[in-house]
């Protein structure tokens, strides 16, 4: 009898998440509200017409190009790390920042060959699809920068050994955004393909 009671006494286990995974998780689905609503904007004002025709920049293309390389050496640093590889952890996490800043670096020029091509953020001689095209790609820039910033923080965290096989939390949540940002830029890139 006791053993039966003893039984019952005993709370049902929960799912448990990491506090820090689950702010980074809240973020992240609130970036993903924030960038669903300006889309959502962007066809909604389309659809009121005067709106201005325009092909992105191909530097837009190669920026694309580079996150997605840099989300594979992101992924080559956390599995390295995962398997205490720390020098090559070391290696794939250099890349992956560089290419980070890179991909920054291009949104730059990018920015300057929608000025070149006439297409403005504001003033008399804007138009609401430029300025969209330059709010939804300095918005996700500014979540990048954070981003590299983070790249920064584990580069240093690895050289420090702070992160091996038996600490990874900071690299598993550094690689979850690093991997969302590149999502959320593919699906802003092909978005903005399709609907200009």
């Amino acid at each position: 009898m006791k053993n039966t009671e003893l039984l019952q006494e005993q709370p049902s286990p929960t799912l448990a998440m990491n506090p820090k995974k689950f702010a980074l998780w809240l973020f992240i689905v609130t970036v993903i509200m924030l960038f669903g609503a300006f889309t959502s904007a962007y066809i909604v004002r389309a659809a009121e017409g005067n709106w201005l025709e325009f092909d992105m920049p191909k530097i837009f293309l190669y920026s694309t190009l580079i996150i997605l390389a840099s989300s594979g050496t992101m992924h080559w640093a956390y599995l390295s790390a995962k398997k205490d590889e720390l020098d090559t952890a070391k290696i794939a996490m250099s890349i992956t920042t560089v290419l980070g800043i890179s991909f920054l670096f291009m949104q730059f020029l990018g920015w300057g060959a929608l000025v070149e091509a006439g297409v403005y953020f504001a003033g008399t001689q804007s138009n609401p699809a430029g300025s969209f095209v330059y709010v939804l790609s300095m918005l996700h820039g500014v979540h990048l920068v954070g981003g590299v910033i983070y790249l920064l923080y584990i580069v240093l965290a690895l050289f420090q050994y702070k992160i091996h096989s038996k600490a990874m939390l900071a690299m598993e949540m550094c690689a979850t955004y690093w991997h969302f940002l590149g999502v959320l830029w593919v699906y802003l890139y092909i978005f903005l393909q399709l609907n200009n």
